[in-house]
């Protein structure tokens, strides 16, 4: 199953809607502007899993049921069985499959990301979460710039990291790369 920004925005249209606000009031609750709201809400622009966060904290939404449109159903074990993880690409370049879609109450969300390869001169994708957060390369190789700092991770490497600060990520030589990306919560 693959998700897009369209359905996302749809399912935070229809949130807003079930609990009666306007755009401006959602866009105030969110402390973002309501210009920025409102492409959100269209799929127009990428929404951050920050932005998803603030919303799932705020309203008591899981993410899950934002970026996938499907609400979690276990609490004891949650089985992803290989490649059957549901699909989001939040950006054209990157694609996240969740591994916990069908958990409630998580602690953390867990992804396998995946990143095309961005041409040379295209800046950092940047993304500020609250939390931690942990990578480990799977295939390929990747730059991960994080609060400036250019760090290289090629298969087999991890990092942990403060995800409060501004990180992002590109692929390297030309080919996508493949990661386990584990979201911890404040």
């Amino acid at each position: 199953m693959t998700t897009d920004l369209k359905q996302i925005g749809e399912r935070i249209k229809g949130l807003r809607d079930a609990i009666d606000l306007t755009p401006a009031e959602m866009a105030q609750r969110l402390e973002v502007d309501l210009e920025d709201y409102l492409r959100f809400e269209s799929g127009d622009e990428d929404i951050s899993v920050s932005f998803l966060q603030r919303i799932e904290r705020e309203f008591h939404v899981d993410i899950s049921t934002l970026m996938f449109g499907t609400e979690p159903r276990m609490n004891a074990y949650f089985i992803t069985r290989k490649d059957k993880g549901v699909s989001v690409e939040r950006v054209s370049a990157y694609k996240y499959q969740s591994l916990t879609s069908g958990f409630t109450n998580n602690v953390a969300e867990v992804f396998v990301v995946t990143v095309e390869p961005k041409p040379e001169e295209e800046d950092f994708y940047k993304n500020i979460h609250a939390g931690q957060e942990f990578n480990m390369i799977l295939e390929g190789s990747m730059v991960l710039n994080i609060n400036g700092k250019n760090l290289v991770l090629r298969q087999g490497d991890s990092i942990y990291f403060d995800s409060s600060l501004p990180h992002g990520m590109k692929a390297m030589n030309n080919k996508p790369v493949k990661f386990l990306a584990v979201i911890l919560y404040p």
